[in-house]
């Protein structure tokens, strides 16, 4: 359906900050990037995946509680990529983060209701830590 490529991760101290990219490409059928909605997920080791934000088509957007006020979502149509602003990172931020879309129009609720996303980026590393 579609290609999804994260970049961006690494390792970082407390307190500092990371941009996540996530470059969508290989659209099947008549499908652009305008017509996903995508999200952020992160899962950290010997823990369940946990949602971190969403964007919708109308850039709508929704933090889980952990990350609201340090992180931003945003999407880029002039380059068909994903962000995940992440400031003043904590140490339980360590996760592998991956990036998810779905063509449903509102990811927000598929991720409150933890439904299936058609799309999944390999994932990438984030370590916080001093």
């Amino acid at each position: 359906l579609v290609k999804l490529v994260e970049s961006g991760g690494g390792s970082v101290q407390p307190g500092g900050s990371l941009r996540l990219s996530c470059a969508a490409s290989g659209y099947t059928d008549v499908y652009t990037f305008t017509d996903f909605c995508f999200a952020w997920f992160r899962q950290a080791p010997g823990l369940e995946r946990e949602g971190v934000a969403t964007i919708n088509n109308d850039y709508y957007t929704s933090y889980g509680d952990s990350v609201k006020g340090r992180f931003v979502i945003s999407r880029d149509s002039t380059n068909d990529t994903l962000y995940l602003q992440m400031n003043n990172l904590k140490p339980e931020d360590t996760a592998t983060y991956y990036c998810a879309a779905d063509l449903s129009g509102d990811c927000a609720w598929l991720m409150e209701h933890r439904k299936h996303f058609a799309g999944w980026g390999q994932g990438i590393q984030v370590a916080v830590s001093s």
